[in-house]
């Protein structure tokens, strides 16, 4: 259930701490659910309405962030949940402290590029990242690992104002 009421229609992204929730979206969605325990992480859901529509979340590591589990319901996606989600997960990495945000992703190549990511290696999120739950996930599954793509953002700049 949504912290606070919405307009109909009205799309709104907030954080939230029902697992419950994140859980349940992430299961209708076929993704994994290990790990999202860990008390680092922060989860962001998108309501459409009241309906929530899309989970996303973000493991923090000192100055690394790590997006996780990006879902949108099949019958609401390209209608931009994606991008919001992705935008609040970096606005939340931000504040957290990281300069350089990463995922992992078996498709979406197009999708993650127009928002900035690029392809990096699978290695380097592994020593950048090592500890939080997703990454041991694929450390101890390397046969998974080597069916996904590494990408980064450098997000060091956020919030930076230039004159």
């Amino acid at each position: 259930m949504a912290i606070r009421k919405h307009r109909a229609g009205e799309l709104v992204v907030e954080q939230t701490r029902d697992l419950g929730l994140v859980r349940g979206t992430l299961e209708r969605g076929g993704m994994m659910t290990e790990g999202i325990e860990w008390p680092a992480a922060c989860y962001i859901v998108a309501y459409v309405g009241d309906e929530a529509v899309g989970v996303i979340g973000v493991e923090p590591k000192i100055d690394a962030a790590l997006i996780r589990s990006l879902c949108v319901n099949e019958s609401m996606r390209r209608r931009g949940i994606g991008g919001a989600l992705v935008a609040a997960a970096r606005k939340a990495a931000h504040t957290r402290g990281a300069r350089h945000l990463y995922l992992f992703a078996n498709d979406g190549r197009e999708f993650f590029s127009r928002l900035g990511f690029e392809p990096i290696d699978a290695a380097t999120v592994m020593s950048t990242l090592a500890g939080a739950p997703l990454v041991e996930f694929y450390r101890e599954r390397p046969e998974e690992l080597a069916r996904e793509v590494a990408y980064q953002l450098d997000i060091s700049g956020d919030g930076v104002i230039e004159r």
